[in-house]
């Protein structure tokens, strides 16, 4: 369990835990909401030392540059990448070949701005409970990666990053780790049981769009649904719901 934990932090993060020797894709998936929460507690950390320092605002577009730095931009890159393949209104092939392409096109561009805008609206809104808000959120982002690879299958025929996560024989136990965001969730009181049907709403939407779009799910689609899930959870504990 805690080499696969850290083989979750190893591929989620850039924290400095030595090279990712080993690769045990299908089983770390189990693990990313546990690297979500450690990811939310740093991000919490830092929030708060920073705010003895600048204002709100300016701690929150912080927030945004630890979130990109600490994650290598790696979803922000399969953000970017998605937008441009499933906004494409091309064939499945050549909505999978745009996804590959490392060029930035403008609906790549505009995805960046819209969602990066929501997490700072979201966040710079954050004043009750935001200490619970940073450490949960990152962890429902990656909880639905968990998710999403329980239910929808790989698609990209040459393989990828991402193929060592899917596995044939899915076991619902995979699952399990989700409850610990959810737990934490429940000091938030009512707002936890909304913010956890917000979160289900987001993924099941997305999810099904990637099935209905495509048919299933690439690693960029992963990194796409985690920022979404993010902004989406952000923007939602900033209303003050």
């Amino acid at each position: 369990m805690i080499k696969d934990v850290r083989a979750s932090l190893q591929f989620l993060t850039i924290l400095p835990l030595g090279k990712l020797g080993d690769f045990p894709g299908h089983r770390m998936v189990s693990y990313f909401p546990v690297a979500g929460l450690i990811l939310g507690l740093l991000l919490a950390l830092i929030d708060r030392a920073l705010q003895y320092i600048f204002p709100l605002s300016i701690v929150s577009l912080m927030d945004l540059v630890f979130l990109a730095v600490f994650t290598g931009a790696l979803h922000l890159d399969g953000l970017a990448d998605t937008a441009d393949g499933l906004f494409s209104h091309r064939s499945r092939e050549e909505a999978l070949r745009i996804m590959k392409d490392s060029r930035v096109g403008t609906m790549g561009i505009l995805a960046l701005i819209f969602v990066l805008g929501a997490k700072w609206a979201g966040i710079t809104s954050l004043h009750e409970h935001r200490v619970y808000y940073l450490i949960l959120i990152p962890a429902y982002a990656r909880g639905a990666f968990t998710i999403a690879i329980y239910f929808l299958g790989y698609i990209r025929p040459e393989g990828g990053t991402a193929k060592d996560f899917f596995v044939d024989n899915k076991s619902i136990g995979s699952l399990g780790w989700l409850l610990a965001p959810v737990a934490f969730s429940l000091w938030l009181g009512f707002r936890g049981i909304i913010l956890n049907g917000v979160f289900i709403g987001i993924v099941i939407l997305v999810t099904l769009y990637y099935k209905k779009k495509l048919g299933g799910i690439t690693g960029d689609m992963l990194g796409a649904l985690g920022e979404v899930t993010e902004a989406g959870l952000f923007l939602f504990a900033g209303i003050g719901v």
